[in-house]
C-alpha cells in the first residue's frame, strides 16, 4: 500500500454535504450531456481541407498505430514543449519520482478525457510512467496546442485527439478509447463527464472493472450527483472540482491571468475605461473581475447567488441584471457553468463591436445556435474570431464560437495546471489503492489532508518556509501539528 505522507489519515473521505442547494442538478442526465459538448463543436481551422486523421495510417517510433492525431511527425516538437512545461511543474515531477519507487498505479488502466496540452502531457507521463498503467486519452477539441500531446504516444499513452475535431469526431475518439480489444480500463479520469456519460450509455458492463472515477469540472460533478441521486452511480467517484487546490488555484488564479491573455491575442482590445459585464462571481468570475479591474476596466457583475453578489459588492463591483447593461457594455464574459446565459435577445441588443466570450466550463453559456440563421452573416476574421453581422451592419465579435476562451485562444499558466494535475493524481492513487469497502457507490470530496499535501509540494518553488506549531499551540487550537489545519468543508 502507498505511503505518501497523508497515509496516516485513514478516515473516509467526507461525503459532499447532501443538504446544499441542488437547483442546478435538477436536469436529467441525458439533457445535461447534450448541454455540455465543451469539446465537441465543429470548429475548423485553415487545414480543414486535409484528410481526416481518422483516415490516416500512422505509426509511432515503437511501431504502434494505437492513436489518432493529425501528424505524428510533430512528436519531437511536442517533446520540447513538454520539457518547457516541466520546468514549472516541479511538484508533479517530485511526485513522479516518488511514484517510480512505490508504483502506486501499477496495474492501473486509466481511460481519460481531458484537454490535450503540454501540461496535461506531463501528468499523462506520470500516470503512464514506471509507477502507472497504460491508458487512453480522447482529447477535448478546444485545446489550442494538440501537437504537444503527440509526444505522449511515444510514452505509452494512446492519444485520440486533434484540433478541429467535429462533434462526431469527438465521440468517435471516446468510443475508440473505451471499446478496445484485449484492454479494459479500471479507472476513469474525466473533465466534463462526457466520457463517463458515454460509458453509461454504450458500455455499462465496463463499470464492473472500474474502481473509481476522478472528475474535475463543475459540469461533470453535477452529472455525478445526478447519477448518485437517481441511484445509478455504480462506482465510487472523487469530486476534485470542489477541492480547495482546484477551486482557488485553477479556477481563481488561473483565470485571473488567462482571461486577459485570451482577449488580447484575439482582439488586441484596450481594457482601460472599457465597460465589461462578467456573468457569474464564483471563483472564475472573481479571477476575471480582479484582472479587468486592475487594468482600469469598468466592471459589472451578474449573479443568482446572494452571497456571491454581496462579495462582488464588497469588492467594488456593481451587481446588475444583464438586460440592464447589455446596450452599453463593450465586453460580455460568461463564467457561470450554466446554459443560455447570453440569449439571442441579449445579442440583438448589444452595441456594435461588442466582444462576447465564455470562460465557463462548457460551450452552452452563449446561445450560439440562435445566431446560425439566414439573416445574420458570419465572417471569419482570424483563427477563433468571428464577426456576426446583423442586417443593419451591426457586428458582434464572437470568440471561439462560445467555447472556453483561455483553452481555445491562449494558454493556461503551467504552474496552476501542476496543482490541478497533482490533485488528480493523488485522487487516482487513493481510489485505486483503497481497500474494498472504504468507498461506497457515492461521490466523495478530497480530504483536507490531501489538499494541504498538494499545496506543500508547490511551496519549494517560492522558497517558502512554513511555521510549525508548538505542542502547546497545537493543543490550544485542537489540531495535529501536521494538519489538517482546516475543516473538510473549507
Amino acid at each position: 500500500s502507498q505511503q505518501i505522507q497523508f497515509a496516516d489519515d485513514m478516515q473516509e473521505f467526507t461525503k459532499f454535504p447532501t443538504k446544499t442547494g441542488r437547483r442546478s442538478l435538477s436536469r436529467s442526465i441525458s439533457q445535461s450531456s447534450t448541454d455540455s459538448y465543451s469539446s465537441a463543436a465543429s470548429y475548423t481551422d485553415s487545414s480543414d481541407d486535409e484528410v481526416s486523421p481518422r483516415e490516416k495510417q500512422q505509426t509511432n517510433s515503437k511501431g504502434s498505430s494505437n492513436f489518432c492525431v493529425k501528424n505524428i511527425k510533430q512528436a519531437e516538437f511536442g517533446r520540447r514543449e513538454i520539457e518547457i512545461a516541466e520546468q514549472d511543474m516541479s511538484a508533479l515531477i517530485s511526485l513522479r519520482k516518488r511514484a517510480q519507487g512505490e508504483k502506486p498505479l501499477a496495474g492501473a488502466k486509466i481511460v481519460g478525457c481531458t484537454h490535450i496540452t503540454a501540461q496535461t502531457a506531463v501528468s499523462g507521463c506520470l500516470f503512464g510512467g514506471p509507477g502507472g498503467g497504460h491508458q487512453l486519452f480522447p482529447g477535448e477539441e478546444s485545446s489550442l496546442s494538440l501537437q504537444r500531446g503527440r509526444r505522449r504516444i511515444h510514452l505509452g499513452v494512446a492519444v485520440f485527439a486533434w484540433k478541429g475535431e467535429s462533434e462526431d469526431d469527438f465521440w468517435w475518439c471516446i468510443d475508440r478509447c473505451v471499446n478496445v480489444d484485449g484492454w479494459q480500463a479500471n479507472m476513469i479520469l474525466d473533465d466534463g463527464g462526457d466520457l463517463t456519460h458515454w460509458v453509461y450509455k454504450k458500455y455499462p458492463s465496463v463499470f464492473k472493472k472500474i474502481r473509481g472515477i476522478v472528475e474535475e469540472s463543475v459540469t461533470g460533478v453535477h452529472r455525478l450527483y445526478q447519477l448518485s441521486k437517481a441511484g445509478k452511480l455504480c462506482v465510487p467517484a472523487m469530486n476534485v472540482n470542489d477541492s480547495v487546490t482546484k477551486q482557488k488555484f485553477d479556477n481563481l488564479y488561473c483565470c485571473r491571468e488567462s482571461i486577459l491573455d485570451g482577449l488580447k491575442r484575439t482582439t488586441d482590445v484596450m481594457f482601460g475605461g472599457k465597460q465589461v459585464v462578467v456573468c457569474g462571481y464564483g471563483e472564475v468570475g472573481k479571477g476575471c473581475c480582479a484582472a479587468l479591474k486592475a487594468l482600469g476596466a469598468i466592471v459589472y457583475v451578474t449573479e443568482i447567488d446572494p452571497i456571491c453578489a454581496l462579495q462582488a459588492c464588497m469588492d467594488g463591483f456593481r451587481v446588475v441584471k444583464l438586460s440592464e447593461v447589455i446596450r452599453q457594455v463593450d465586453v460580455v464574459i460568461t463564467c457561470t457553468g450554466n446554459k443560455n446565459v447570453v440569449t439571442r435577445e441579449h445579442l440583438d441588443r448589444m452595441k456594435n463591436s461588442c466582444i462576447v466570450c465564455n470562460m465557463g466550463h462548457s460551450n452552452t453559456e452563449i446561445d450560439v445556435t440562435s445566431l446560425r440563421t439566414p439573416e445574420l452573416t458570419w465572417e471569419r476574421v482570424r483563427s477563433q474570431v468571428d464577426h456576426v453581422i446583423w442586417p443593419d451592419g451591426k457586428r458582434v465579435v464572437l470568440l471561439a464560437e462560445g467555447r472556453l476562451l483561455n483553452l481555445s485562444c491562449s494558454t493556461v499558466p503551467t504552474f496552476v495546471l501542476s496543482i490541478t494535475a497533482t490533485t488528480q493524481a493523488l485522487a487516482l492513487i487513493e481510489l485505486y489503492n483503497a481497500p474494498e469497502g472504504r468507498y461506497k457507490q457515492d461521490v466523495y470530496l478530497l480530504p483536507k489532508k490531501m489538499d494541504e499535501y498538494v499545496a506543500s509540494l508547490h511551496l519549494p518553488s517560492f522558497d517558502a518556509h512554513l511555521t510549525e506549531l508548538t505542542d502547546d499551540q497545537a493543543k490550544y487550537l485542537g489540531l495535529n501539528k501536521n494538519g489538517p489545519f482546516k475543516p473538510n468543508y473549507y
